[in-house]
């Protein structure tokens, strides 16, 4: 048997341009979706999984990440003095167990691939997760937990998929499948970021991976692919036939909050499911919509 899932690794170093202004002081992993951030919805999907180690690749002005999950004594006092037990406990819980929380940096902006090669020293010689944060997938159990589970059966490497309209495989890493067993799938080939015409698929990998080590001496060879970039698709790629590579169809729903559409549906569609918040919304949207 393999060892198990107990390390992720979160890439938060981008800039997020697409935000601007508000990322020019606010990292974008740090943007609320309704209450609470996007990389507190990464961590929990990760806990949920089992993960007992999380591991920040961060960048420059990116220190407020570290801070959101740290302490926050005169915040806690407060809430302790007025008994607001309830809040008190959604900041202690939301907190990753002392120790188990690292940060380092990328020093540069050298790609998707550079950032999980950047951990390879805390990750180690074992099987560790890759969870984008801006990728929101709404779905329970959560999609890292669906694939420790497909991980559990078939080993090897594990990533995330989604079907997606042919016109936008220019837009993520796209598999060739190969033998399906329900929703898990054998995987062939990836490229990234291929034209419509060249999609071997409409299969596209959504910002969950399940990695082997052994992707870290394909990433140490520091090849340049797409945009000029150290592609983290193009070593997955390596490893295809020479362990066991699937992907797993998640059960859920998928919102890129990477751009800013993305980032308010998500909004709206976790508002909707807030007791104290959804009939008023519905109600204002009635009337705009």
């Amino acid at each position: 048997m393999s060892k198990p899932i107990r390390k992720v690794v979160f890439p938060v170093a981008g800039l997020g341009t697409r935000f601007l202004p508000a990322t020019k002081s606010v990292p974008k992993e740090l943007l609320p979706v309704v209450d609470r951030p996007l990389i507190q919805y990464a961590v929990d999907e990760a806990k949920e999984a089992g993960i007992e180690h999380f591991i920040f690749v961060t960048g420059r002005g990116k220190t407020a990440i570290a801070d959101y999950f740290d302490h926050a004594y005169e915040l806690e006092q407060t809430l302790a003095s007025k008994g607001n037990t309830d809040a008190l406990k959604m900041l202690t819980d939301m907190r990753p167990p002392a120790g188990a929380a690292s940060f380092l940096r990328q020093q540069e902006p050298a790609g998707l691939g550079h950032a999980v090669w950047c951990a390879r020293d805390l990750v180690g010689n074992e099987p560790f997760a890759v969870i984008l944060a801006d990728e929101l997938l709404k779905s329970s159990p959560g999609c890292l937990a669906q694939m420790v589970e497909a991980y559990n059966e078939t080993q090897g490497n594990v990533v995330g998929l989604l079907d997606v309209p042919p016109e936008h495989t220019d837009r993520y890493g796209v598999i060739k499948p190969g033998t399906r067993n329900g929703k898990i799938i054998e995987i062939e080939d990836m490229v990234e970021k291929p034209k419509p015409e060249d999609a071997p698929s409409t299969l596209v990998m959504v910002g969950r991976y399940i990695l082997q080590p052994t992707i870290f001496d394909h990433l140490s060879r520091q090849d340049r692919g797409a945009g000029g970039e150290i592609q983290l698709t193009d070593a997955m790629a390596r490893l295809i036939g020479k362990e066991p590579f699937h992907g797993l169809e998640f059960d859920g729903v998928r919102f890129d909050c990477g751009n800013k559409v993305g980032f308010m549906a998500a909004n709206v569609a976790y508002a909707l499911e807030r007791d104290d918040m959804a009939d008023e919304l519905r109600d204002f949207l009635r009337t705009v919509v």
